[in-house]
């Protein structure tokens, strides 16, 4: 069992030739979804005071948001085998504008349906982006040093997630009306439109600064020039090789397994940081959804650092040892937080945070090694594993309804429990970084 992954010594490339202002570019695409993904987070909350609904119904935003990603993954497949990564990259971008801008008509209609479908095209472009920039990314050097270097690309992600919740906790969730359920539904229909007309026009002025954002990478993309690469060839497949891709990949331990692992991962971010609005909000004395907020904040931060500490780590630990230790202490934590429900049990969540940091690029880069020409495919599969985003969260909002905010908790640790046994796996495999796989591996 190999135990160590080192980076390719000092001399030999991390970047092919001409590929770092791409890669920075690149890197500006993964900063700006995690905005995206993290802006989103704090609306379950939002959404719920302003129509007043229930957690089950307002996690109804994470469904349309993760669900677009299932669903866009492999269209985006066929854009990356056709077109080459970059067309894939600019369609995801021109699309989640697109949806960013359809929250002016969303607000001006007072309807959560229409703002699930704005959060639905949006997430739609975003799953283009996502499938094509992270194997963009992987192919932008030598194939050793690919998880690595994700990880690297992957640590800009969450400077926008820190800045998408700031954005909620600072612009979006102090504008909510402090009123209670039961004293809407007492107000004269007049004023009760008044509220939610200032609270949904609060929630558009945000994805529309998204839209310019996006829009400013778009032309970044389209005017640089990027060298072709081997794992970036394009051309058309035929319908006769589709079942030949799909049966080297299914035929991939590795690439199974971690797509299952990948469903399990997104489930387990995306429910602990929706849910620790709300879960502050709930066990903590004092505590409300702007606190909670905070408390989502700060958890981001710790994030972000051990993004930088685990891609320094990796050029010493083989990824997987590292993600093993993390997803065995998120465990713990998330256990934890469920038994010790209040203030500490908030801190841990946050500590929980720190662990997730390497465990979705870790995740994408070992389940991609050694795909070859299958990688577009691989990618696709992968990205459509973000479902678990938009169905595990409503399990946890339904278990908050139901039993509380601590004893939800199950779903995240349930999730990590799978992430460690990847972990585990990969390293039992024998299994050396560098060289091509076979099928079975």
């Amino acid at each position: 069992m190999t135990t160590s992954t080192r980076l390719p010594a000092p001399g030999k490339q991390f970047f092919f030739p001409g590929m770092i202002v791409p890669f920075v570019l690149i890197a500006c695409c993964f900063a700006a979804w995690g905005l995206a993904q993290d802006l989103t987070t704090p609306l379950v909350a939002a959404f719920q005071g302003i129509f007043t609904m229930s957690t089950f119904e307002a996690s109804l935003v994470q469904f349309a948001f993760y669900g677009a990603y299932f669903l866009l993954a492999l269209p985006a497949a066929f854009i990356n085998r056709r077109w080459g990564y970059k067309a894939g990259v600019l369609s995801g971008l021109g699309l989640a504008a697109l949806g960013a801008i359809g929250f002016l008509p969303a607000a001006n209609s007072l309807t959560f349906g229409f703002f699930l479908i704005a959060l639905f095209v949006l997430a739609a472009g975003l799953s283009i982006l996502e499938t094509s920039a992270s194997p963009f990314v992987i192919s932008m050097g030598p194939e050793e040093s690919g998880t690595r270097r994700l990880n690297l690309a992957q640590a800009f992600n969450p400077i926008g997630t820190n800045l998408g919740v700031l954005i909620a906790a600072v612009m979006i969730l102090p504008r909510m009306n402090p009123a209670t359920a039961a004293e809407r539904s007492a107000m004269p229909d007049q004023s009760l439109l008044a509220i939610q007309k200032s609270e949904l026009f609060a929630i558009m002025g945000p994805y529309l600064a998204l839209a310019g954002l996006l829009l400013v990478i778009w032309v970044g993309i389209a005017w640089v020039k990027v060298p072709a690469t081997r794992t970036d060839e394009v051309g058309s497949l035929a319908p006769g090789e589709i079942g030949g891709v799909l049966r080297r990949l299914f035929a991939n331990r590795h690439w199974r397994y971690g797509v299952l692992t990948q469903f399990a991962y997104v489930g387990a971010q995306v429910c602990t940081w929706t849910y620790i609005v709300i879960y502050v909000a709930n066990v903590v004395p004092g505590g409300d959804n702007v606190q909670g907020a905070w408390f989502l904040q700060i958890g981001l931060i710790v994030y972000l650092v051990m993004r930088f500490v685990m891609t320094w780590l990796m050029g010493y630990i083989r990824p997987t040892l590292l993600m093993s230790i993390m997803a065995g202490a998120a465990i713990v934590l998330s256990i934890y937080a469920w038994l010790n429900p209040g203030l500490s049990g908030a801190w841990a969540l946050v500590a929980v945070s720190g662990t997730m940091c390497l465990m979705f690029p870790t995740i994408y880069g070992v389940a991609l090694h050694g795909l070859g020409e299958d990688t577009k495919f691989g990618a696709s599969g992968l990205v459509m594993a973000i479902v678990g985003g938009a169905l595990l969260p409503p399990l946890q909002g339904y278990l908050t309804d139901v039993f509380g905010s601590p004893t939800a908790l199950l779903v995240p640790t349930a999730c990590f429990a799978v992430v460690l046994a990847y972990a585990i796996y990969d390293l039992r495999s024998g299994r050396t970084y560098g060289v091509a796989e076979p099928a079975g591996a």
